[in-house]
């Protein structure tokens, strides 16, 4: 995500650490070659090690840096992980929880297809946003301690949901019902967690970067 933020920096100091990053960018992407074909299956947890997740950032890498080799490597492997998954059950949030590993994997998916098999991926994995079921995706979790590293990943979880939320929000018609439940549902999660970014450093030190990608979805 650095590498890819670099390259989309049209500057002299852009370009300049873009080239200095180069080795370690494609030290990355070569360790996701070697790794990918031997993944059987996909981690679903709803913390760093998501695989949802990591293709997700990977895929804004491959297609920002035009890396098509690699971007065709994990759409593949995305689609080969998640392409039959239905009727999605949502346990979750746990109190590891800064990831929706049910979202995460919508907008890992979204990533990988077109807009329209995204689309009737995302009608069969979770058929029932109109009626905002399940229930937990639509709920921000309660952060009843922030100055405790683990209950404080819920804020990082009602961040993230809010960035996966409108990301797939800005994929649906205006037409689309799902298109105001899914901003609603992401503006409730920003507001239960955005003011938490500033107080606690449990928190602090890593919540902005969720909200980014959330405010800028």
């Amino acid at each position: 995500m650095l590498a890819a933020e670099l390259a989309r920096h049209d500057s002299d100091d852009g370009r300049r650490w873009s080239r200095t990053l180069a080795p370690l960018d494609e030290a990355f992407a070569q360790r996701f070659r070697e790794f990918l074909p031997k993944a059987t299956y996909p981690i679903r947890v709803g913390t760093h090690f998501n695989t949802a997740f990591a293709l997700s950032l990977a895929l804004e890498y491959a297609d920002t840096v035009h890396d098509l080799d690699f971007g065709d490597l994990v759409r593949a492997k995305a689609t080969a992980w998640y392409f039959n998954d239905k009727d999605c059950q949502a346990w979750e949030p746990s109190l590891d929880d800064f990831l929706s590993s049910a979202l995460m994997e919508a907008e890992c998916m979204r990533r990988a297809l077109s807009p329209a098999a995204w689309d009737d991926w995302m009608r069969a994995f979770l058929p029932f946003i109109a009626v905002e079921d399940p229930s937990p995706l639509f709920a921000p979790a309660m952060v009843s301690d922030r100055s405790d590293a683990k209950i404080a990943h819920l804020d990082g979880l009602n961040l993230s949901r809010a960035w996966c939320w409108r990301s797939i929000a800005s994929s649906l018609n205006d037409s689309d019902t799902r298109r105001e439940i899914a901003l609603k549902a992401a503006n409730r999660h920003l507001a239960a967690s955005l003011s938490s970014v500033a107080g606690d450093y449990v928190g602090e030190h890593w919540l902005a970067t969720y909200a980014t990608l959330a405010l800028l979805a």
